[in-house]
């Protein structure tokens, strides 16, 4: 393990945008910062969920870019500071020790006066007969990585939001047809990227199936067809060669919960919004782990940067002597 005398003024739990925001701000502040990020699925590591989506159009400043460019961006920004330090290193625990927090990761230890959680999500998968044994045959959940694999073939994709939306664009520049299959009586997307789903319904790239949900995936080596709760065109069968996966995240507090940070009933970190705070002393939560209902990179930025100005305040204000 590394020195543990070395401290550091605050100490980030993840590095996706939150994060990566939080430690620029930190040492703008004047605070040694240390970000630890790590690879928790195939697709992810520093930079987070957002480099999984193919166009950004919401974060200002920016007309029009790619999630990853975003990131990138802003791990450029908080790498120009001295007083940053990122790592990618998978976080095991968090304990309370004294005055100040003992951070482990799989190999190493480091001290900090004060902890954010930003920790983000995963993909919520589903959970039915057939969806673990066809994930990496036919099932997925990152449009934007293996959308190319199912060039010319027709798939389907489980949501309605937002999101599930924007992944439906991208999997109909490459396949030859997109099934939405959507539980509700209607997909929900913002007004631009259902106008942009429209626009692939009417010439025959996306199909919406509303008010049904996949109850069983079947296939051989590879996923085949899908079994419907209701009838499709004659049928409750659905051929496809693919399915793509859209229906929302968990958050990853589990270390939080397990250091004493409150959690709602979503297991998102409840926090004070005025000041990204919990209900530790010197604990704070920001992006998409926390509680706030509209998640946006620029909402998690927003949080981050808040975080880091009540860190500093904590460290200048409470742990002075």
């Amino acid at each position: 393990m590394k020195d543990k005398n070395e401290k550091y003024d605050f100490i980030i739990i993840g590095a996706g945008v939150a994060g990566l925001a939080a430690a620029m701000y930190g040492a703008r502040l004047g605070l040694k910062t240390l970000c630890l990020g790590y690879t928790h699925s195939s697709e992810l590591s520093i930079g987070g969920v957002i480099t999984t989506t193919n166009i950004v159009e919401n974060y200002p400043g920016f007309i029009k870019l790619s999630g990853s460019e975003l990131a990138e961006a802003i791990e450029k920004h908080a790498k120009s500071y001295e007083l940053v330090t990122i790592l990618e290193e998978k976080v095991i625990d968090v304990e309370k020790i004294k005055k100040d927090f003992s951070v482990k990761t799989e190999n190493n230890e480091y001290i900090g006066k004060t902890i954010l959680f930003a920790t983000g999500t995963k993909w919520r998968k589903l959970e039915v007969p057939g969806s673990n044994e066809f994930e990496n045959k036919g099932v997925a959940y990152c449009a934007l990585c293996d959308a190319p694999l199912f060039k010319n073939k027709i798939v389907g994709l489980v949501g309605g939001s937002d999101s599930a939306a924007k992944d439906a664009l991208v999997l109909a520049e490459h396949a030859k047809k997109v099934y939405i299959i959507y539980r509700g009586q209607e997909i929900r997307p913002e007004p631009i990227n259902l106008k942009r789903v429209y626009d692939k319904v009417k010439i025959g790239k996306i199909e919406i199936i509303n008010n049904a949900n996949v109850k069983e995936i079947k296939g051989s080596k590879f996923i085949e067809k899908v079994i419907l709760d209701r009838e499709f065109n004659g049928s409750k069968e659905l051929a496809l060669q693919g399915l793509f996966i859209a229906i929302g995240h968990i958050a990853l507090t589990d270390l939080a919960k397990n250091l004493g940070v409150n959690l709602d009933k979503k297991g998102e970190i409840i926090l004070d919004h005025k000041t990204s705070e919990t209900n530790l002393p010197g604990v704070f939560g920001a992006g998409d782990c926390a509680d706030k209902p509209f998640k946006q990179a620029i909402t998690g930025v927003a949080e981050g940067c808040t975080a880091a100005y009540s860190a500093y305040e904590y460290v200048n204000n409470h742990l002075k002597g």
